[in-house]
Order: structure tokens, then C-alpha cells, then sequence
């Protein structure tokens, strides 16, 4: 298998995101509905529910929303993931709230994301939360973005209105690094561009929404060149038909592994070749990721979790001091006298804030190093130090090995998310 042919994998993850009201629930059901994606049953109860909330047509929101309790509200109040595909691709879409105090639910849903949508209402143009969307998605490494200027119908389907709001956003994303950068305008609730093309917009001449979701590609953004493989588990059978086996499980961060190649354990150094690949009991020539196996080397190696196999030539820093950008998940604000614990890839160590070096305005994107108390939401850089060495990259370059996340000791909670930089 080539590494070309690596590349070529259909799945697609990504994540809607937007302020309140601007209709991330209601575009994703017209996914779904349009695409022929959704059950007779489900189609069903959400008629059934649309009724009784009195509408004429089906709310194709109700099939993200989550609880009943959330729908009363009219708000989604958690991370929604749904599943489907279509003849060219398949799809991971996770649907996040638009207030202001779920932005954490936002970097939960995008960490894994290939893409991110970006919803911004016509009628309204940017606001807060598409500002801070966007920087998140700039944040988690997310190269491929696709703004869609919704409720297109309440503008008249404005070609003007349209090109108002893109240039705006252009004039703000300069500052983000986000390479590829694409503008939708459409309808979700009538269904304009975002699976059939509008007859109402002819102004417009690029791919619907789903036609661009099914044509992005996304294989060369794979890390396939730097070799990272943290130790999850060591498997020891103990049988007598196995009793010398020695496995190393994980899933592959990064690079492409083959049998025979020339390796080294960190963190102490030692040298070996990698003997066998398996994937469960099968046995494969090469490992890549993000699959889950289990390799055995040559020599007779003490590794254990939170060990890392790379190649000789090309290894990750080994650092106990690192600054990083976070997002701050607690609901109780950074407390710099707390000693955290860092878990990173399978590694987790104590730690100690030394510093915040600034808190990040969403808005301007201006840093505030007067400013050094961070609360739930609040985007920050700070300097960390841990208790033994971690094995880390830049998170641009590797979002395995360049994030961790952050945890109260005293009630083993996320408090945060960091990106190593």
C-alpha cells in the first residue's frame, strides 16, 4: 500500500458551529433529510413533534436536538453527533451550542474535526461567537473551513448582503491561520445550496454545501512523516503457547510504521526494529494512523505506558517546562497554587502553573497580559511545569502529541484543554 493510497480515506469529521439561533440544529436535519439520510421512524416522531409544537412542516432541527427538556428550550445544550454518508463519503458531524458559556462544548466537538462549518445568520452578519468560533477553529489546527451565510431567505436572497458579510469575515481571518476558506450562502430551512443548488441565488456559482463536503480533501493533512507511537498497554499473555510474547498496544499518532524498520524506545533510547504489526490477531506489514495495533520488536525492550516508539532520525522534544495556549473548561476559575495533573497521550504527570502569560480577546484577537484570571471559556496562554518529562511537538504539526488536557486532582474533572506551541 502507498502512502498515496493512505491519503484516500472517505471519512470526513466535522463541526458546526455559530451563534445562538443562526440554525446549525435546523441546516444539519436538512443534511440528513435531503441526502436521504434518516430513518421512516425518525422522520415520523419528528413529525409527529413538529405538530404538536404546532408547525406546519417538520422542524428538522429535532433530529440533533437532544433531550426533550433541551427542545422545550429551544437550545442545544450539549454536543449532538450524528452519522451518515452518501455514494461519495462518509460523515461525523457534531452539532455545538452557540451561547457563550458552552464555547468549551465547542473545543470538545472540534478537537477531532477535519472541517468546521461556520454559520452566520444573513440578517445579522458577525457576531461574538463567530469570532470566537472561528479562532477556536483556527486554535485546534482546523484547515478547511466553510462559512455559510444562512437565512438567506429573510435578505431576499441578497447577492449584496452576501458579499458584505464574506468581506467582513476575510478582513477578520487574516489574522487566523486557516488556510482554506470557503462561502456558502444558503437556506437551511428551505433547503438552498445546501444539497440541491438554489434557484433563487443564480448569482451564486459554486458547489453546494454537500457537494463541497463530499470534494474537500483532507488526506494530505495526515502527519505521515514524523513516526510517534505511544504505549497505551503492554500485553503480557502469560499462556504456555505465548508465554515470551511482548506486545506494545496504542494507537499511531503519526507516520506510517513498517515491519523491520529501525526504531527507538523513549524515553531511554534504546535501539531495536519492529518485528510484527497486528491488528487484533491479524498480522499486517504496516501501521498508520489512526489505527489501533499492536506491535513486537526485535530485542527484549522495558517499555511501558506513556513510552513512546519513534524513529531514530526524527523524535519529539522531551520537556518538563512548555507554554501553551488553553482553553479554561473549569467552572471554577485557574487557581495557580492547584498542582494539575497533565494527561498527554497516554502519559498523565503532576503539574504546576508557573505563569499566564496573557488571556486572549476574542474579538480583537488582542492579548491581555494585565489580565491573568481565567475563567470557564476564557482562552489563555500559560506556562506549565510538570513533574517529569513529556514527549511533546508543535500542536501545527502533530495534534497528538501537541495537546493535552488539564485535571483537578481533587475532583478529577477536565479543566482544560491545551495546545502546545
Amino acid at each position: 500500500m502507498s502512502t498515496t493510497s493512505i491519503q484516500q480515506n472517505p471519512l470526513l469529521r466535522f463541526t458546526t458551529a455559530g451563534s445562538v439561533d443562526d440554525g446549525k440544529s435546523t441546516l444539519i436535519g436538512r443534511l440528513l433529510y435531503d441526502s436521504k439520510s434518516i430513518f421512516e421512524d425518525q422522520l415520523q416522531a419528528i413529525e409527529s413533534s413538529s405538530k404538536k409544537k404546532g408547525l406546519e412542516t417538520a422542524d428538522l432541527s429535532l433530529l440533533t436536538d437532544g433531550l426533550r427538556a433541551e427542545r422545550e428550550q429551544g437550545i442545544t445544550i450539549d454536543v449532538a453527533y450524528r452519522y451518515f454518508a452518501t455514494p461519495k463519503r462518509k460523515f461525523i458531524i457534531a452539532d455545538t451550542p452557540g451561547h457563550v458559556q458552552y464555547t468549551r462544548n465547542m473545543v470538545t466537538g472540534a478537537s477531532t474535526a477535519d472541517l468546521a462549518i461556520i454559520l452566520i445568520d444573513a440578517r445579522h452578519g458577525m457576531m461574538e461567537q463567530t469570532h470566537r468560533h472561528s479562532f477556536i477553529a483556527s486554535l485546534l489546527g482546523i484547515k478547511h473551513l466553510v462559512v455559510c451565510v444562512n437565512k438567506m431567505d429573510l435578505t431576499a436572497f441578497s447577492e449584496e448582503r452576501f458579499h458584505e458579510i464574506t468581506q467582513a469575515f476575510r478582513n477578520f481571518s487574516a489574522r487566523l491561520d486557516i488556510p482554506d476558506i470557503k462561502f456558502i450562502p444558503i437556506s437551511a430551512l428551505l433547503g438552498d445550496n445546501v444539497v440541491d443548488a438554489s434557484k433563487k441565488m443564480p448569482w451564486y456559482k459554486g458547489n453546494t454545501l454537500l457537494q463541497h463536503l463530499e470534494e474537500v480533501h483532507v488526506g494530505s493533512d495526515r502527519n505521515l512523516q514524523d513516526c510517534r507511537f505511544p504505549v497505551q498497554y503492554v500485553i503480557r499473555p502469560q499462556l504456555n503457547e505465548s508465554r515470551d510474547f511482548r506486545g506494545y498496544a496504542g494507537r499511531i499518532a503519526s507516520g506510517v510504521f513498517k515491519v523491520g524498520d529501525a526504531v527507538v524506545a523513549l524515553p531511554s533510547g534504546m535501539k531495536t526494529h519492529i518485528d510484527k504489526i497486528f491488528i487484533g490477531e491479524r498480522s499486517i506489514e504496516m501501521a498508520y494512523p489512526p489505527q489501533s495495533v499492536t506491535m513486537t520488536l526485535s530485542d527484549n525492550i522495558d517499555l511501558s505506558r506513556g513510552d513512546m516508539i519513534v524513529r531514530e532520525n526524527n523524535q519529539p522534544e522531551s520537556v518538563q517546562e512548555l507554554d501553551a495556549q488553553i482553553c479554561w473548561m473549569g467552572e471554577l476559575p485557574l487557581n495557580p497554587a492547584t498542582r494539575y495533573i497533565v494527561r498527554h497521550g497516554t502519559s498523565e504527570v503532576k503539574s504546576m502553573i508557573r505563569d499566564v502569560l496573557y488571556k486572549m480577546d476574542i474579538n480583537t484577537l488582542h492579548r491581555d497580559d494585565t489580565d491573568t484570571n481565567i475563567g470557564m471559556n476564557d482562552i489563555a496562554r500559560i506556562r506549565l511545569r510538570t513533574a517529569s518529562p513529556l514527549l511533546v511537538d508543535d500542536y501545527r504539526r502533530n495534534r497528538t502529541t501537541g495537546s493535552f488536557v488539564l485535571i483537578d486532582p481533587g475532583t478529577n474533572l477536565t479543566v482544560a484543554a491545551g495546545f502546545i506551541s
